[in-house]
Order: structure tokens, then C-alpha cells, then sequence
């Protein structure tokens, strides 16, 4: 294998994986090591989404639910540091995983303190201390999620609430417009960036934002039927922004 900046070297075969697949997004600036540790993780079951900078990122995690980063410092544009930092703030529950060539230890610890990493590795990584430290955070993901709140199965398109009568059958259009409220800071959103996730990918009309109002006006209706009377809307609106969701969804794959 390379060398150098490389990620792979001999090691053993681990373990078969558990059959819930994590999915995780590698955010790499160097091609090469990007590929490498996106076939390795592949080997393993990981459902592993590869991009260069944290702009990609943003853009990846408005369409796709992510439950663990792994993260290089040293990116274009936007800094790993200020990446992580801001993913703790929006994202509390993900598995956050710093991979860096900076061996320092107030690199380290600003990593923890002020990135908010759950773990800290140096380049060149072991391949099998990866896969395990990530199926260890992708564990305590899957148990902080089992709990009592909402829940979106992204397979069935199914809005479970905390009760068993609490049931809603989602469209396409409004399981996307959840993930991108789910997975943003403050889980607020400007219609602007809404309306592009919740057009037709298939067409390059970009939805209206008369027909995001609707859209929003459905799936609160929705949310009423399921919510005891009286209760605060599931999403608001956010004066000259966009819409902000009210509630704790998990997402589900």
C-alpha cells in the first residue's frame, strides 16, 4: 500500500459487522487517502459518503442522514476544528471523528474542547482501530436515538411518535424537507436552501416558495393529527429566514 499519508497498512480481519449498517460521512481533502479509507470502510458494511470540504459537507448533509464524521483538520475553505465544532452544535447525538496528521497535544485537546471529537486519531491511522471506533460511536448513537421521542424510518417513509397511535405516512418531498430541518443548525432552515432540497430531482424547476408554504402547511396538518390538542406546532416559521422544526426526530435508516 502507499505510504506516507497513506491510512492502510497490514492488519488483521476483524470481526464480521453487526447488521445495522452506520452511515458516515468522510470529509477528505487528499483524493487518494479519501478513496482508500472509503473502500476500507465499504469492506466493512459502513454506508460511507466521501467529500472534500466542509461547503460539500453542508450540502451532503441537508439530503442524506449521517450518524458519524470523520473529519481532517487541515481542509480547504472552512477548518476541521470549526467543522466540528459547529456539527456538535446542531448535530449533539453524532459520532465525530478527528483524523489528522497534527500530533500536537494542544492540537489534540482543542480537538476535544473546543471540536467537540468524541475520539482524536494521527495519521497514519490502523484501518481496524478506525472500524472499530466506529462502530463503538456508531453504538452509542443507535442507543441515544431508543428513546421516547419521534422517530423517521427513512425505509418506509413512516413519522412514529412517542406513543403507538402516533403514526403519519410521509411523502418524498416532505421526508426530505424533515432530514434537512433535522439535520441543521438549530434545526432551522431559509426557504431559499429548502426549496432547492425539496424540488424534483428528476427536473430542473426549482420548487416555488408558494409551494414550499403548502408543503409545510401539509405536514403540519399532519403532525396535529398525531399531536395531543393544543400542542405547540411540530414546525414554525422564522421571520425573514425559513421554517424551524419543534420537535426531536431521530432518524432511523
Amino acid at each position: 500500500m502507499k505510504t506516507g499519508k497513506s491510512l492502510l497498512s497490514m492488519h488483521a480481519q476483524l470481526p464480521s459487522p453487526s447488521q445495522s449498517q452506520y452511515v458516515v460521512a468522510l470529509v477528505e481533502d487528499d483524493a487518494l487517502l479519501r478513496q482508500e479509507i472509503e473502500i476500507h470502510l465499504m469492506s466493512y458494511e459502513f454506508m460511507v459518503h466521501a467529500v472534500n470540504s466542509a461547503l460539500a459537507l453542508d450540502d451532503l448533509i441537508a439530503r442524506v442522514p449521517v450518524d458519524l464524521f470523520i473529519i481532517d483538520l487541515n481542509l480547504p475553505g472552512e477548518n476541521g476544528l470549526s467543522l466540528c465544532k459547529r456539527l456538535r452544535q446542531s448535530m449533539p447525538e453524532a459520532g465525530i471523528v478527528i483524523m489528522t496528521a497534527k500530533v500536537a497535544l494542544h492540537d489534540r485537546l482543542a480537538g476535544y474542547s473546543h471540536g467537540g471529537a468524541d475520539v482524536y486519531l494521527t495519521k497514519p491511522v490502523s484501518p481496524d482501530e478506525l472500524v472499530l471506533v466506529l462502530r463503538n460511536l456508531g453504538r452509542r448513537v443507535k442507543l441515544l436515538e431508543a428513546d421516547d421521542g419521534w422517530s423517521l424510518s427513512l425505509r418506509d417513509r413512516t413519522l412514529s411518535g412517542p406513543e403507538p397511535s402516533q403514526k403519519l405516512r410521509l411523502t418524498n418531498r416532505e421526508k426530505s424537507l424533515l432530514i434537512a430541518l433535522i439535520q441543521a443548525h438549530e434545526n432551522t432552515l431559509d426557504s431559499v436552501s429548502l426549496c432547492d432540497l425539496c424540488s424534483d430531482t428528476d427536473s430542473d424547476e426549482v420548487m416555488s416558495k408558494h409551494a414550499l408554504e403548502e408543503l409545510v402547511a401539509r405536514l403540519r396538518k399532519k403532525f396535529k393529527t398525531a399531536q395531543p390538542e393544543g400542542s405547540e406546532p411540530a414546525i414554525k416559521s422564522v421571520w425573514k429566514v425559513g421554517y424551524q422544526l419543534c420537535l426531536k426526530i431521530n432518524l432511523v435508516h
